[in-house]
C-alpha cells in the first residue's frame, strides 16, 4: 500500500521488521501479535498494514531476506577457484562470522519454519537447499580431487552447517574466545570431519 507524502516509511518499515524479528526470536511467532509489534515500534496496530499484509507475510519476508542476504554475502566472499580446501575454510569462517552478527535472524529461520504456510515454507527451504548445495559442491570438488575423504557430500554439508550454526547458541563477544579464534577452532573440526 502506498504511503502518503511526508510519511516516514523508510524509517518505520525497517523498524517494523526489526521489532518483529526481535519479538519472534524472544517469544515465538505464534505468541506475538501484530498489536505487540506495533507497540514495540510505537505506532497504531492498523498502521502495520501499510508495511505488511499480515503476520505470516512478515515472517516470510524476514526469513527470505535473511536467506537472500546469506546467499549474496557468500557469493561475494567465495574465493572460487579449484582449491577446495581454501574454499571450505573460507565457507567455515564466513558462516560463523555472518551468523553470529544475526543471532535473532538465525534463530527465527530455524525455529519458525514450522509456522510458514506451504508455499512460503517451500520458498524458504528452497533457498536453504541452494545454500547447502554451495557447500556440497565444494565438498564434491574436494572429494574428486582426493583432498577430502567422505562418503556422503550432501549429508556432510548439512552436518557442517549444523555444526557451524551451533556457534550462535554459546558464543558471546564478551566471552573468553575472540571470534577469529572460534573460527580457527571450528575450521580445525571441519577439516578433520572431511578428512582434510
Amino acid at each position: 500500500m502506498a504511503r502518503t507524502q511526508g510519511s516516514h516509511s523508510e524509517i518505520t518499515g525497517p523498524r517494523v521488521r526489526e521489532a518483529a524479528m526481535r519479538l519472534f526470536a524472544r517469544h515465538g511467532f505464534a505468541a506475538v501479535s501484530m498489536r505487540q509489534i506495533a507497540t514495540e515500534v510505537g505506532v497504531q496496530a492498523g498502521a502495520l498494514y501499510n508495511y505488511t499484509p499480515d503476520k505470516q507475510s512478515l515472517l516470510f519476508d524476514l526469513m527470505r531476506e535473511h536467506m537472500d542476504a546469506l546467499l549474496d554475502a557468500w557469493q561475494q566472499e567465495d574465493p572460487g577457484g579449484t582449491d577446495a580446501r581454501a574454499r571450505l575454510e573460507a565457507f567455515t569462517r564466513f558462516h560463523i562470522r555472518f551468523n553470529t552478527r544475526r543471532a535473532d535472524a538465525v534463530f527465527v529461520s530455524y525455529m519458525e519454519l514450522r509456522n510458514l504456510t506451504g508455499e512460503n515454507f517451500a520458498a524458504v527451504t528452497e533457498l536453504r537447499r541452494i545454500y547447502e548445495t554451495r557447500l556440497e559442491e565444494i565438498l564434491r570438488a574436494g572429494q574428486d580431487a582426493g583432498v577430502f575423504t567422505l562418503a556422503e557430500p550432501r549429508i556432510t554439508a548439512m552436518a557442517v552447517i549444523a555444526l557451524l550454526t551451533g556457534v550462535n547458541t554459546w558464543y558471546r563477544d564478551a566471552g573468553r574466545l575472540k571470534l577469529d579464534e572460534v573460527e580457527t577452532l571450528y575450521w580445525d573440526m571441519v577439516r578433520r570431519l572431511v578428512g582434510g
